[in-house]
């Protein structure tokens, strides 16, 4: 009986995921058979496979690297910083709170403070720099999508560090380890779930990214998702925006089981 009782908990979760996450694999799968006229094609994997598409995904695996790498850069050290703290707590929801806004205000804000009167600008000007063009720039797209997501390489990188036994850290310290050794040996290999998972978080959305390559970048940024929504709402070639978002797919599955958890692999 209890069994079957959970079995019916299991029922909405199923249920859920079939229509909200099977279902439109499935779809996005049949419609990258198909091509522009609604005939059965392989063309357009044969298309993905030519140079245009093919720099295309580079550029969306480059960026994708920079905008994870620059978040862990910065989001690690200062995870660490927000454990010693003594309000940690509240500093991590002061952290997290922009990530409530919605994107496209985040991102329209951005226009203001990079355009030619803005903050940034007015700013340059101070210094004596003078102003310039900030908008529109590899620089910008990075910097504005760095903003977005290192509240989320923050959060699963704090808890890991929160849960971390001090114990361990002041035992490599009375074994003579410097302070450095400690972190290399002990602190980093203990919480690398937490980067992994960090990694996962920024690195998928950002292969993906299409709106802010258009509001920040203003289209000189190009990447795979750039293409999906060309291909859905301009084009209206849904089979090659299928067949892109079939590769992100893959990729995405790929790179979860590769930064998998290790304490998974080990059954904890």
């Amino acid at each position: 009986m209890e069994t079957r009782g959970r079995n019916i908990y299991l029922i909405p979760y199923v249920l859920w995921i079939a229509l909200f996450v099977v279902t439109p694999i499935i779809l996005i799968l049949y419609y990258s058979f198909i091509d522009i006229d609604g005939n059965f094609t392989l063309a357009n994997y044969k298309k993905y496979f030519t140079p245009v598409y093919l720099k295309m995904t580079l550029n969306s695996f480059w960026y994708a690297f920079l905008i994870t790498a620059i978040s862990l850069l910065i989001a690690y050290p200062t995870a660490y910083l927000l454990t010693k703290t003594k309000y940690k707590q509240l500093w991590l929801l002061l952290i997290i709170l922009p990530s409530w806004i919605n994107l496209l205000l985040k991102a329209y804000a951005f226009l203001g403070i990079f355009g030619t009167y803005g903050f940034a600008n007015a700013l340059l000007e101070v210094l004596g720099i003078g102003p310039k063009q900030l908008l529109f720039t590899d620089f910008s797209f990075i910097f504005v999508s760095v903003y977005i997501f290192i509240p989320f390489m923050i959060l699963p990188i704090f808890n890991a560090l929160d849960k971390l036994n001090p114990s361990l850290v002041d035992a490599s310290r009375d074994l003579g380890a410097s302070q450095w050794e400690s972190f290399r040996k002990v602190i980093f290999p203990l919480t690398i779930d937490g980067v992994k998972s960090g990694i996962q978080v920024v690195f998928i959305p950002a292969l993906s990214l299409f709106m802010l390559t258009r509001l920040i970048a203003g289209n000189r940024v190009i990447t795979l998702g750039t293409a999906v929504e060309q291909h859905f709402l301009v084009t209206q070639d849904w089979g090659m925006g299928s067949t892109i978002a079939v590769f992100l797919v893959v990729v995405m599955v790929l790179f979860m089981i590769i930064t998998g958890n290790s304490s998974r692999k080990r059954g904890v």
